[in-house]
């Protein structure tokens, strides 16, 4: 017997009209592209730090993509610290060990990431807890 094939729509995706998740720490997250609407191959969506916030070091289980889209960051890719402005841009590939923070200690920065696969999973470097990226509330 075969599933029902599922009609998936294109979609305008506003980040102002969608949820925002607390990711602690100063950082909030607004899923754009997921499977909930029809992502088969890559996840993406916006996450915003408020002045000096930053997120715990982990790793995915598939490449991410990340673009500086306001303001300045620090990315630590493996233990290695980078300054980075609007609109640089970082690839990891996957179970590489990260994360970004807000260089500013006035303005927000804010960064849109893509993740390669809809399955992408976020683990945590301090805690080895491992979370889908479509069912996190923290991180």
């Amino acid at each position: 017997m075969t599933e029902p094939t599922r009609v998936v729509l294109p979609r305008i995706l506003v980040p102002g009209a969608l949820p925002a998740r607390d990711r602690g720490n100063g950082a909030s997250t607004v899923a754009l592209v997921t499977k909930a609407i029809g992502a088969q191959t890559f996840l993406n969506g916006l996450t915003t730090f408020e002045p000096g916030a930053a997120i715990g070091h982990h790793s995915h289980n598939c490449i991410e993509s990340v673009v500086v889209v306001q303001g300045e960051a620090i990315v630590n890719i493996d233990g290695v610290e980078t300054p980075l402005s609007t609109f640089d841009t970082t690839f990891v590939p996957a179970d590489i060990p990260h994360h970004f923070r807000n260089a500013s200690m006035v303005n927000p920065m804010r960064i849109l990431w893509t993740y390669g696969s809809a399955d992408a999973t976020r683990t945590m470097v301090d805690t080895g807890v491992t979370g889908r990226i479509d069912g996190e509330d923290h991180g």
